[in-house]
C-alpha cells in the first residue's frame, strides 16, 4: 500500500527519517522568493520527499513522483508485474533500457570492488529473512549452498540485444543497492529539463542535491550518527552532489544475544564485519554513490582507503570505525562538520 502526501510550500527545514541501507539525513533549505514545490510518497520501501524552486517547479515535481512511480514498479523484486521479479522467475529474459542500464553499473562497481557490490546477493538476504522480516540465523550448510548463487560472474548479459541470462539455477538479482541513487540520479534529469537549478531529493534518506539554495548558500546535509539515532554524526555543505549513507543498523535483528545487520558480505554469507559501521559516500553520479556505500562498507576502512585513493576523483567519503572514529577524505574536509559529540576525526589524504 503506497501512502502520499502532497503540498506546495517554501521550506526552512526538510527532515527525512531513512529506511533500508540509508541512514536518517536532513537537509536544510532557506526560503527565497522563488516559487516551490515539494511532494513526499512512499516507494521502494521507504518514505521520500521531492522538492524544487523554480518557475516549472510543479511540473517537475510532478514528473519526478511519476518517475519514482514507474522504477519503483520496475524494479522491485516482490511484485509479480515488476520486470526484475519475472527476471528472477525465468532465470533471465530481454530488459528496458533502465535495466540493462542498472545491470552493466552494477556489474562494472561488482567488477572494480573485486565482488564486494553483489546484485546476486538476495537468495541469501531472502535466506536471512532480511526481505520479508522473517528473521532467522541460517545454518553453515544452507549457507554454503547459496553462496555459489551470489557471483555476478555467472550473470550473461548481452548489452546489444538487452538480454540476461543467469548460468546457475536459483539465481536472483536485487538493484536495492543502487536503484535509489539511480532513481535520484533521474530526478535531477527531469529538474533540468524544467529548467530547475535549485532542488532536492532524499530517498529513504539517499540525499541528492541540484545547484545550491535559493540564498544562494550551499546544501546543508545532516548525517545520522550510527550509534545515536537522535543525533547527527556531522553536517556536510555540498552542491550538484548525491550523498547517500550505508550502515547495518537500520534493519537488523537481535538473536541469543547476538546482533545481525541487514549487509552481508558476499564471501561469507554472514553479516558484514569490517569494523565499520558507516560509510557515506558523496559524488555526482548518485548510482555510483549508492553502489559504493554498501561496498566500502563491506571493504573495512584499510582497503575503503585504498579504493578512494585510487578513484579520488569520482567520490569522496565519510567512514566510521566502531570505536567511534570519524574519517573524512580530503576533498570535502572543509565542507565537513563534525558534531561536538565526535570525539576523534582524521582526515584521508591522497598519499
Amino acid at each position: 500500500m503506497k501512502k502520499k502526501i502532497t503540498a506546495i510550500l517554501m521550506v526552512i527545514l526538510i527532515g527525512i527519517m531513512a529506511a533500508g541501507c540509508g541512514q536518517q539525513q536532513k537537509t536544510e533549505q532557506t526560503a527565497g522568493t522563488e516559487e516551490s514545490a515539494s511532494q513526499d510518497i512512499f516507494a521502494m520501501d521507504t518514505y521520500m520527499s521531492v522538492t524544487a524552486y523554480g518557475a516549472d517547479a510543479e511540473s517537475a515535481v510532478s514528473d519526478a513522483i511519476a518517475e519514482i512511480e514507474r522504477l519503483d514498479a520496475l524494479l522491485s523484486t516482490g511484485e509479480t508485474d515488476s520486470e526484475i521479479y519475472k527476471l528472477n522467475q525465468n532465470g533471465g529474459g530481454s530488459i528496458s533500457e533502465d535495466t540493462s542500464y542498472l545491470l552493466e553499473r552494477a556489474l562494472e562497481i561488482w567488477k572494480s570492488t573485486d565482488g564486494c557490490f553483489e546484485i546476486g546477493i538476495y537468495p541469501l538476504m531472502q535466506e536471512w529473512g532480511f526481505t520479508d522480516g522473517n528473521y532467522k540465523v541460517p545454518d553453515k550448510e544452507t549457507l554454503q549452498k547459496l553462496l555459489p548463487l551470489a557471483d555476478s560472474s555467472k550473470i550473461d548479459f548481452n548489452e546489444k540485444d538487452q538480454t540476461v541470462s543467469f548460468e546457475q539455477d536459483g539465481m536472483e538479482i536485487d538493484f536495492g543497492g543502487i536503484a535509489k541513487g539511480y532513481t535520484s540520479g533521474r530526478i535531477m534529469d527531469i529538474f533540468r529539463e524544467h529548467g530547475i537549478t535549485s532542488g532536492m531529493v532524499s530517498l529513504g534518506g539517499n540525499v541528492q542535491v541540484l545547484g545550491i539554495k535559493t540564498d544562494g548558500s550551499q546544501w546543508r546535509v545532516a548525517v545520522q550518527n550510527p550509534e545515536d539515532t537522535e543525533n547527527y554524526l556531522g553536517v556536510l555543505e555540498t552542491q550538484d552532489r548525491a550523498v547517500i549513507t550505508s550502515g547495518g543498523y537500520e534493519r537488523y535483528f537481535e538473536q541469543n544475544g547476538k546482533t545481525y545487520q541487514h549487509i552481508l558480505d558476499p564471501k561469507t554469507g554472514y553479516p558484514a564485519d569490517s569494523g565499520l559501521i558507516s560509510v557515506t559516500i558523496v559524488s555526482a553520479d548518485g548510482t555510483l554513490a549508492d553502489g559504493l556505500s554498501t561496498s566500502l562498507f563491506v571493504m573495512g576502512k584499510e582497503k575503503a582507503v585504498a579504493y578512494w585513493r585510487a578513484h579520488s576523483e569520482e567520490f569522496d567519503a565519510i567512514l566510521v570505525e566502531k570505536d567511534g572514529t570519524v574519517s573524512v577524505t580530503e576533498n570535502i574536509a572543509d565542507q565537513f562538520t563534525p558534531d561536538d559529540a565526535v570525539k576523534k576525526t582524521e582526515i584521508i589524504t591522497k598519499q
